[in-house]
């Protein structure tokens, strides 16, 4: 094998989540009275913890960012999710693909809560392949683009971060991959809700792919 083992990004990577997740949040901030396209929240919110944005949503609504508010996001998000979700295309396949050739030595790292992952992760079927090997950033000192939760994630497969490789699509999580000391694949189609293969490449991703059926070939 290439490396030690393979951390996956949930969001933009195995699932479609970015259009519905910010389709919800948009709505709640107009609600708010901040006015942003979908296509505006995305750009704005993708790769990021929605609390760590706290600051900005605060001067824009000026209202405070209670826990109230969040927790009426993450139910309106996740029946959004329950109801809209799929997986990115061939990420089902490419998942178990590489669980088969690494010998389960893979896990998601995701700078999402816990709740929302593994609420996706079983709607499209992966929940299997990521048992006890479910990392959140909500759950570390730091979310990305911070290493945390990919350091953790090695740790607990009992490898180097060093050696291993993460798939990502977001500028904020190859930053993270790449603080962690891992190799970066870039995941770059062309539809919105990803970063730019540019973008990719200036965070420090050292591959590009824009179909995640690539990724077999590119990890074996």
């Amino acid at each position: 094998m290439k490396y030690a083992a393979v951390l996956f990004d949930c969001d933009g990577v195995l699932v479609d989540s970015e259009p519905i997740t910010n389709g919800v949040l948009r709505d709640m901030l107009q609600e708010r009275g901040w006015t942003l396209t979908v296509e505006e929240c995305m750009r704005r919110f993708i790769g990021k913890a929605v609390r760590d944005e706290r600051d900005a949503i605060e001067r824009h609504t000026g209202q405070p960012l209670t826990e109230e508010w969040m927790e009426a996001f993450r139910a309106r998000r996740d029946a959004a999710l329950r109801q809209g979700l799929s997986a990115i295309p061939n990420a089902v396949a490419a998942v178990r693909q590489v669980h088969a050739l690494y010998g389960g030595r893979i896990a998601c790292a995701s700078g999402a809560d816990r709740r929302k992952v593994e609420l996706q992760l079983h709607k499209v079927g992966l929940a299997a392949y990521f048992e006890g090997r479910v990392f959140s950033g909500h759950e570390m000192p730091r979310s990305k683009p911070h290493p945390d939760v990919y350091l953790a994630a090695a740790k607990a497969l009992g490898v180097d971060a060093r050696a291993c490789v993460v798939v990502e699509d977001t500028v904020a999580g190859v930053t993270a991959g790449v603080a962690a000391g891992a190799a970066v694949l870039g995941y770059c189609p062309s539809e919105i809700g990803h970063s730019s293969a540019a973008e990719l490449r200036r965070a420090g991703a050292q591959r590009l792919m824009v179909d995640m059926a690539e990724l077999v070939h590119l990890v074996a």
